[in-house]
């Protein structure tokens, strides 16, 4: 039994998507036994784009029904059965995103018509739905909606498995449950990931924590990972059965919340920022050798020295440089953006020492030393380059900072 189905969505962005129409037909290999055909309320904008391409709009779908008050009549359509589609993907993506939202974890096998007709149907000019519809003579009435589209794939799948001679359906249906089962594992891990910046944590099935990092955006850190041919990533990749996150603002914060809890390597920083015969230069660093900060790579040196020689008050005067890096003696709170858009973060500096990190809401004020007590996080550890990476902060005025209440 298939499940023959077609999904227009709202245009929004890479998995924040919404479907706007539905249609599935179930197909018993000879006739459709069974149908559903849907509108559905996307509880957002539809794109101009969208519009155009389907004619559907925001004002159709405003009185349609919303995904959660038809997702039991999808299940019991597509229960038993493959799920069929052209460029079935992307359907299947969809119906999954609309499922997890309601806190539910659907799982279909299904096959792809497109790469089938290629196989089946060679020297086609093109393989998208409309041409090879022309081609073959399938009635195909409303284009780019989900009922004219999921119908025409009906008829073609009915065509490839008439000539399915050799049972490559069979055989490409073998091919894509391995596939299934071997990538499952990946989807299900990586699928619903943020793009946000964090700390993402790897476990096995005991939930021990096989390996941590700190990621500028964690769907884009894991997936690169288990996509990844290294040898180094093997192990990770058979052994993780859990992914965990936390959000954590700045980029400092999460590497003192990853020292705090792990010996993680200090990160090597082989160049210098100098001041030498009258201008400021790049130089790899030496023992002791009065750097006035230093950086990862030659390329970020070079940014700061354009920045640095650029500003006035930095010229021919190399103590003003000094004076503006120095953290000595400073007793202040430096505030930066938070895990939420309603939120910020926060770092205390007492006596040019960090001491604490933390996070308030942007309703609440932490100018009081009793608040500002209940709200942070002591640090125990802090290196090398968590300082240096305080200094580069002030160079790019990552913080607003003010000073830290004495009551």
């Amino acid at each position: 039994m298939y499940s023959v189905l077609d999904i227009e969505g709202n245009g929004g962005a890479f998995r924040k998507e919404s479907i706007i129409e539905i249609a599935i037909y179930k197909f018993d290999g000879r006739k459709i036994v069974d149908q559903f055909i849907s509108l559905v309320n996307p509880e957002g904008d539809i794109s101009p784009y969208v519009q155009r391409l389907t004619g559907i709009t925001t004002k159709m779908v405003k009185t349609a029904p919303k995904f959660h008050e038809i997702a039991k009549r999808v299940i019991e359509l597509t229960e038993d059965s493959i799920l069929v589609g052209h460029n079935v993907d992307f359907d299947y993506r969809m119906l999954r995103q609309s499922f997890h939202r309601l806190g539910y974890d659907y799982h279909k096998q299904t096959i792809d018509t497109l790469p089938l007709a290629k196989k089946m149907i060679p020297d086609e000019e093109s393989y998208s739905l409309g041409r090879l519809s022309k081609s073959l003579g399938i009635p195909l009435t409303d284009r780019h909606r989900a009922s004219g589209d999921a119908r025409a794939t009906v008829d073609l799948f009915k065509i490839l498995l008439a000539k399915d001679q050799e049972k490559k359906i069979i055989q490409h249906y073998k091919e894509s449950k391995i596939s299934f089962q071997l990538n499952q594992k990946i989807k299900e891990l990586t699928e619903f990931l943020p793009s946000e910046k964090g700390i993402v944590y790897f476990q096995n099935a005991n939930s021990d924590i096989l390996h941590r990092d700190y990621a500028p955006n964690i769907y884009r850190m894991v997936t690169k990972i288990f996509q990844s041919r290294a040898h180094k990533w093997e192990k990770l990749k058979e052994e993780t059965t859990k992914i965990y996150y936390e959000f954590t603002g700045t980029e400092t914060i999460a590497r003192l919340m990853m020292l705090q809890t792990t010996k993680k390597k200090i990160t090597v920083l082989p160049f210098g920022f100098y001041y030498k015969n009258g201008r400021y230069v790049v130089e790899r660093t030496k023992e002791n050798s009065g750097e006035l900060i230093r950086f990862q790579s030659f390329s970020q040196g070079q940014r700061v020295q354009k920045f640095v020689e650029s500003q006035e008050r930095f010229q021919d005067d190399p103590k003003t440089l000094r004076d503006f890096l120095s953290l000595e003696g400073r007793n202040e709170i430096w505030i930066s953006e938070g895990r939420t858009k309603s939120e910020k973060s926060f770092l205390v500096l007492e006596d040019g020492n960090l001491t604490a990190y933390g996070f308030y809401d942007l309703h609440h004020q932490i100018k009081s030393r009793s608040k500002l007590n209940k709200l942070k996080n002591k640090i125990h550890i802090v290196n090398y380059s968590i300082y240096n990476e305080l200094k580069l902060s002030l160079l790019r005025s990552d913080y607003e900072i003010i000073n830290l209440p004495t009551t």
